[in-house]
């Protein structure tokens, strides 16, 4: 499951969040205990953040027994990577036009 890019930006706005993805992305797969531990934020809302990147396709969860092992999907990052590489190429086209214009005015 992809997501729109403001979906992708919305769920990445939160700080904590956004920890927890980066957590996720380096470390491979996690608990949700393991996330809490260290994190100073309750289990609840861990879970709660945990929900919010699931629906954004931003983490996968694995049963295992009793645990749930989380994992981070960089892959879907690839609409708000799309949505900003095509500004990049917006701005930059943008630039270039403003830096002739100001090559032909110091003429």
């Amino acid at each position: 499951m992809h997501a729109e890019p403001t979906a992708v930006l919305k769920v990445l706005s939160d700080p904590t969040r956004r920890a927890i993805f980066e957590r996720l992305s380096k470390s491979g797969e996690m608990t949700v205990h393991a996330l809490t531990d260290p994190s100073g934020v309750s289990q609840p809302a861990i879970s709660k953040h945990l929900n919010a990147l699931k629906q954004a396709g931003l983490v996968q969860g694995r049963r295992e027994g009793r645990e749930t092992y989380y994992s981070a999907e960089p892959k879907a990052l690839a609409p708000l990577m799309n949505w900003i590489s095509f500004y990049s190429t917006f701005w930059h086209h943008k630039f270039d036009r403003l830096e002739d214009l100001l090559k032909r005015m110091d003429q």
